[in-house]
Order: structure tokens, then C-alpha cells, then sequence
């Protein structure tokens, strides 16, 4: 039987993307090095660099955030494609995305790769299914992950794919300048150590300043647990280079408690018991039809939240991840049903925005 843990054999592409962000950070690592110093000398605690450094490599894992009810090209379900498949795949290769859907030759997807790993997967012959898969580094073990705007459920990876993961302070769509690696992560740790003394709302620790999350991140085994990061707009992006299988790389499987008794929901636990790890239940996001925020995502969204409620709701049910999936999918089956609201592709966005909001003002259900 072969080691579940042993990494993938890389491709020439994805060698040289990982390659390449190395040597990025490793020239921007005197400046980084110097700014961590004066961040740690500033922020009321005894932490040396090298002590930050290993708490990141030992509690930090790598989660992949994901809509399972969301419909593939070829009409199968996210789950239904993970429990067939047995891989995650890339916006390349499905087509389907909860950020923009830029992925394909000359977009912008393409074009940020192409910056941050030196061209790597543009070069002749790269396949879609070589390019990198997208999450987060979960510092501080949140339970909804650590990028909830790109789905209600995660993958919480192994650690060893740590070693062939690359990273960058801030979405890639916004063009960030700090990037690093497992080995060389002091541009991006000088870069969330600016961003909290500066606001404290990075990565889902508003209000807390840079002495509370070194203690956080360096109280080793005791984490708050359960907690919830809300990380819609700020998160160290992780770009996994090489195949994320389901029996090598996952470490439990994550899943909003929407989709308790739902057909979703089965194959998800189908999922786990077939691969061997545990599935875990977040606590969740839901919101009553008129507890929807008017002006986080513009004023769209409540009217459609109670389209969505009144057409698609089970009784007692409020808005939540299940119900705006169950919107989505109607909206890629039946055009014709939204096609007052205009083009699809706005209702789609529209109802990415809606999970928006329950992410940052939803509370868990009730039981």
C-alpha cells in the first residue's frame, strides 16, 4: 500500500511555478525578515521570528472551500464529481467557480498565473488539469475554513501538501506582492503582521491586534474550537501545485449543517467513509428572509433572497447554503424561470453575493 502521505510526483510545469515563487521570496526575504522584527518588537511580546515561523508550519492547513450542490458542465453536482472522481479539480478543468469565471486562455486567471509563476503554465503542452487548485492557509483553525466566501464546506488537506503549496497575502485577482512558500514564508508573514497592526480585520480576526493573534497562532494545541474566521476579503491564498486526491491528501471533509439529510449531504458522508477520514459539521451560516443586510452587497440582494425563500424554502427553513443552492441549480436548469432579472450569469453572481452575506451576518440555525 502506498504512503497516503507521500507527495505526488510534480510536473515540469508545476516544478518550475513552485521554483519560481521561491526564488521571488527568497529575494524579498532581508526586507521581510526586518519588517517581521520590527512588528514583533512592536507588539508587546517576547516571540522571536523563528518561533512565529514554526507555529505556522506546525497548526497551519490548508483548506479547500467549495459549493458540493453547485452544477459541473456536464450537470453532475460538485459531490457527485468528487465521489466519482476521487480528485478536486480547477476552474480550469470544471468550468464553475465562486470567485470570477476567468479561467481559460488569455483571461484573467490565466494572465495571473502567468504572473505569479513566471509563466510556468503557459508554456506548450501544459494540460488544464496541471494548473494549481485554489484555498487557504487556516492559521487559526477556523471552523468554516479559510476562504467561507468560496463555499459553505471545505477539505482540510494533509500537512505534507504544505511542501508543494505556494502563497500569497490577498486574493491573486488583486494583484498581491507578497508571496512565498512552507520554507520561505517571511514575505507573506511581514505582510499579515502589517495588515493586523493595521486594522486587525485580516484573515477573520477583527478587533484583534497583532499581540492577540501571535498568541493565538502560538497556543499551540489549545485553539478556540469551533469558532468561525468569516474570512471574505482577507486570507493568505494557498495555490496547491500537483493533484489533490481525496485517499491521499484530505484530512476530514467539513460540511455546513444545511445538508444534513439531503442527497448532497449522503454523498458527502459516502465520501468520507470511502476514503477514511472524518466528516466534521461547522456550525453554519443561516439568516431570516428579512434579517438580509441591504447595502453589504447592494440593494439586489434582499429582493432576491425573498425570491428564492418563497419560491424554493421548506417550511421553517431560513436562508442558508442549502437554499441558495437550490436556487443555483434552478437557475442553471431552468434560464427561462429568471430570465426577468436578466442574464444568468447576474443571478448566479447575485446568489454568490447572497452567501456573502450570510457568511458575514449569519448566525448558526437553529436545531
Amino acid at each position: 500500500m502506498s504512503d497516503p502521505a507521500a507527495p505526488p510526483l510534480l510536473t515540469p510545469a508545476q516544478t518550475i511555478a513552485l521554483r519560481h515563487v521561491r526564488d521571488v521570496a527568497l529575494r524579498d526575504r532581508p526586507a521581510a525578515l526586518a519588517a517581521i522584527a520590527r512588528h514583533l518588537a512592536g507588539s508587546g511580546t517576547a516571540y522571536r521570528t523563528d518561533e512565529v515561523m514554526a507555529a505556522v508550519a506546525a497548526h497551519g492547513r490548508l483548506t479547500l472551500n467549495f459549493h458540493p450542490d453547485r452544477l459541473l458542465r456536464d450537470g453532475r453536482t460538485v459531490a457527485e464529481a468528487l465521489d466519482r472522481e476521487g480528485i478536486y479539480r480547477s476552474q480550469f478543468e470544471t468550468g464553475i467557480s465562486n470567485g470570477g469565471l476567468t479561467a481559460f486562455p488569455g483571461g484573467d486567471r490565466d494572465r495571473w498565473e502567468e504572473m505569479l509563476f513566471g509563466g510556468a503554465y503557459q508554456r506548450p503542452g501544459v494540460l488544464p488539469a496541471e494548473r494549481p487548485k485554489y484555498g487557504g492557509l487556516n492559521l487559526l483553525d477556523h471552523a468554516d475554513g479559510a476562504c467561507p466566501r468560496f463555499g459553505s464546506c471545505h477539505l482540510r488537506l494533509r500537512p505534507a501538501t504544505l511542501a508543494r503549496t505556494t502563497f500569497s497575502f490577498g486574493d491573486s485577482h488583486t494583484q498581491p506582492t507578497d508571496f512565498g512558500t512552507l520554507e520561505i514564508f517571511e514575505p507573506v508573514l511581514a505582510a499579515l503582521l502589517a495588515a493586523t497592526a493595521g486594522t486587525g480585520a485580516s484573515l477573520g480576526v477583527a478587533g484583534m491586534d497583532t499581540d492577540s493573534l501571535l498568541r493565538a497562532l502560538l497556543r499551540r494545541g489549545e485553539r478556540e474550537s469551533g469558532a468561525v474566521g468569516r474570512a471574505l476579503d482577507d486570507y493568505i491564498e494557498a495555490q496547491i501545485h500537483g493533484d489533490v486526491s481525496l485517499a491521499h491528501d484530505v484530512e476530514a471533509l467539513v460540511v455546513d449543517p444545511s445538508f444534513r439529510g439531503t442527497e448532497v449531504g449522503g454523498i458527502l458522508a459516502g465520501i468520507a467513509r470511502r476514503h477514511g477520514f472524518p466528516l466534521r459539521w461547522h456550525a453554519g451560516f443561516a439568516l431570516p428572509v428579512d434579517g438580509i443586510d441591504a447595502e453589504f452587497r447592494g440593494p439586489a440582494i434582499p429582493p432576491l433572497a425573498a425570491r428564492v425563500h418563497a419560491e424554493f424554502a421548506r417550511p421553517g427553513e431560513p436562508v442558508d447554503a442549502a437554499l441558495i443552492g437550490r436556487a443555483a441549480a434552478s437557475v442553471v436548469r431552468e434560464p427561462d424561470r429568471w430570465a426577468d432579472r436578466g442574464p444568468v450569469e447576474v443571478t448566479l453572481q447575485h446568489l454568490k453575493q447572497l452567501w456573502h452575506v450570510l457568511v458575514r451576518f449569519g448566525t448558526p440555525p437553529a436545531r
